[in-house]
């Protein structure tokens, strides 16, 4: 199983020299790839419950410092050499498909490869709201963006026409480094995501909510894989978690869990104004990734 880690983008170490240092730091201790999460903006007042907490309550504040997430793994392509870089998820429907694509194949071929496009639908209406973009309808225009994007990385003359966007004869280069494209990711826990996981993911990518829940869901992201006539072992499982990182046993035990459910990559979130203190986490989690490899 692989082990990656989510970029202090977000908090008051969004800043120059700290992601150098972590994504640096990170790269040499071992760590497989790089994460970042995804706001551009947040709202003051919302309303929308937010799916993965107990409360329903967004936890992050409106003023707390947020660096925009492709941009961010683009400087991070810059000082690194081998992790791969991931969005945890990219919120595709309140972004321009053609732009994303460009963006998202820029980063893969000036980090030779490393890039994986973790996308979802999104949950927060007033961001949208914000952004002049249509709440209504977007696991369908997801949809088509999906393939919208897959067109233009892979076709010599991309053409793609749907419900919600349409393209004709475009030129479109350089194309990503990763071959056929780079992997897709898709989030979201509900029926319409993981039939989306299914029919156009390279992997179900779970907000870990405890093996048998996930386990469970990923056997209807392998039954919509084959009901479209895709061989359900091409979608993968691969899970975003807050590991109990104080606690090398608990953490031990969970990375377990994981791998008895066939995850093949984990996402470990590490947040914190102390980059020493996060340095030191993200090394015990290292040495748990190295102890057991051996």
């Amino acid at each position: 199983m692989e082990i990656g880690v989510h970029l202090p983008h977000i908090g008051p170490l969004a800043n120059r020299e700290a992601l150098i240092d972590f994504a640096r730091f990170a790269e040499e201790r071992g760590f497989d790839s790089l994460w970042v999460s995804d706001h551009v903006v947040v709202p003051r007042t919302i309303a929308s419950r937010y799916p993965y907490s107990p409360d329903g309550r967004f936890p992050i504040p409106p003023d707390l410092p947020f660096l925009e997430p492709l941009a961010t793994l683009l400087f991070a392509a810059a000082v690194t050499q081998h992790a791969r870089l991931g969005t945890s998820i990219l919120v595709v429907p309140m972004r321009n498909p053609v732009i994303t694509a460009k963006q998202l194949a820029t980063l893969d071929a000036l980090s030779n490869g490393r890039a994986i496009l973790g996308a979802g639908a999104g949950w927060m209406r007033e961001e949208f709201e914000l952004l002049d973009v249509p709440f209504e309808h977007r696991g369908a225009r997801l949809d088509d963006y999906l393939r919208v994007i897959k067109a233009l990385w892979t076709e010599d003359r991309p053409s793609f026409h749907g419900t919600y966007y349409s393209i004709d004869d475009a030129g479109f280069a350089p194309k990503p480094a990763t071959k056929p494209h780079p992997p897709i990711w898709i989030g979201g826990h509900g029926a319409r995501a993981l039939r989306r996981a299914g029919e156009l993911g390279d992997a179900w990518h779970a907000a870990y909510a405890g093996p048998e829940a996930v386990s469970k869901q990923y056997q209807d992201v392998r039954r919509y894989a084959e009901a479209a006539g895709r061989d359900p072992d091409s979608v993968a499982l691969t899970v975003r978690t807050r590991l109990p990182l104080n606690d090398l046993e608990r953490t031990k035990d969970e990375l377990q869990r994981c791998q008895e459910i066939g995850v093949s990559h984990l996402v470990s979130e590490a947040f914190g104004a102390d980059l020493d203190k996060l340095k030191s986490l993200m090394d015990g989690l290292a040495n748990l990734r190295v102890k057991a490899l051996a």
